[in-house]
């Protein structure tokens, strides 16, 4: 009921606009609601020429709407381990200059949220840690995280800076002609560079599957670098849509359709975000859960799935056998362009899990044959 009252009071509030709003109108973007801001869901070439151009060249987002917030504390190991209490990842074992993905867990082992955290590499920021979120869910999450902190420990909101994302297998020779340190970057590693007239934050990371980019700033100066590398004919920007279908072709989850506070990390796919000790020790809210699903079953385990044809399966549809016993529903589900077929993701009981099992999707009260299928859709092409 809490959520739906949120969600209710967010709804009745102006939308929100991202330092870049201006720049979305003037190339003449389609701008829909989105998480409370309004933003660009395509530009005039349309999401399939948007996503084939990430997929071959470099794509442009915005995604300023996303929670930016520093955890701050007297040194690495209070600061880690103060999030540690909150998250399933090793956070105390991140070195310098690198990110991990994790999620926050409620006392059921459900996920709030998930997030990205950066150790700065700049050894005057050691107690320092970035934290990005999820739109949608940031101002719970700070408050969530905020309550649970120790007292020599401090939630510090980044609203003042902008969030843009450079994907694609061009994406390294673009950056590093504005700043050619990031050419040497690994995947999932941080560094500060000089871009805009000033300093930015770039990790190597993103949400398309894409080697790509991406760069934090002040919303000051978020504005001249989405100039700068649009100046580059290898680069176009790209919405809302075509950051939808990429991803989903990727295999990655969405918060509030793959990922909710009823599910797990482990249900989801995700044990290989909670390194070993951390499964060993537990520590963090819902570990004894988690830790009974790590050695036995869970009860679900989100999978993928191939429809025949040529027709989408959207989210909601129910998951059934061939005999028409509904054991799952899809969380996500379209058409993946470079697939050049439908593609979905949805939970099933892990005797139904294998890939090649054949399964029904439930569409417009019909049954949509279908293959559980490995996931990533389209192989990942991350920067190891």
């Amino acid at each position: 009921m809490a959520a739906e009252a949120a969600d209710a009071a967010s709804a009745e509030r102006p939308l929100d606009r991202t330092p870049l709003h201006a720049r979305h109108v003037a190339l003449g973007a389609r701008m829909v609601p989105f998480a409370g801001y309004d933003m660009p869901v395509q530009y005039p070439a349309g999401i399939l020429a948007e996503h084939s151009w990430t997929r071959e060249s470099a794509g442009l987002f915005d995604v300023s709407h996303m929670g930016q917030a520093f955890l701050v504390g007297p040194d690495h190991e209070t600061t880690a381990r103060a999030l540690e209490a909150l998250v399933p990842a090793d956070i105390v074992a991140l070195a310098p200059g690198k990110q991990r993905y994790t999620q926050l867990l409620n006392a059921e082992g459900g996920i709030l949220d998930d997030l990205m955290v950066t150790r700065s590499a700049d050894p005057e920021e050691d107690g320092a840690l970035l934290l990005v979120v999820n739109a949608g869910r940031k101002y719970a999450d700070y408050a969530h995280i905020a309550a649970h902190l120790p007292a020599d420990v401090s939630l510090v909101q980044a609203a003042h800076r902008g969030l843009i994302a450079l994907q694609g297998p061009k994406a390294a020779e673009v950056l590093a002609a504005l700043a050619p340190e990031v050419a040497e970057m690994g995947f999932m590693t941080l560094r500060s560079v000089k871009l805009g007239g000033g300093p930015a934050n770039v990790s190597r990371s993103g949400y398309t599957g894409e080697d790509g980019f991406e760069i934090s700033a002040p919303a000051a100066r978020i504005g001249a670098i989405w100039d700068a590398l649009l100046l580059d004919s290898r680069v176009r920007p790209v919405g809302l849509g075509a950051r939808d279908s990429l991803r989903l072709e990727a295999g990655l989850c969405l918060y509030g359709h793959d990922l909710d506070e009823t599910t797990t990390p482990v249900e989801a796919g995700l044990t290989w975000s909670i390194q070993k000790r951390r499964r060993a020790e537990g520590g963090f809210p819902g570990a004894e859960r988690i830790q009974a699903e790590l050695a036995g079953a869970p009860k679900r385990v989100r999978v993928g799935l191939l429809p025949e044809g040529r027709a989408p399966a959207r989210e909601g549809a129910e998951i059934a056998t061939p005999d028409g016993t509904v054991i799952g529903v899809l969380t996500s589900g379209g058409f993946g362009p470079s697939l050049n077929g439908p593609c979905a993701m949805g939970y099933v009981p892990p005797d139904f899990a294998a890939s090649g099992t054949r399964l029904d999707l439930i569409v417009r009260g019909r049954p949509l044959p279908a293959t559980v299928a490995a996931m990533p859709f389209v192989p990942h092409r991350y920067k190891r």
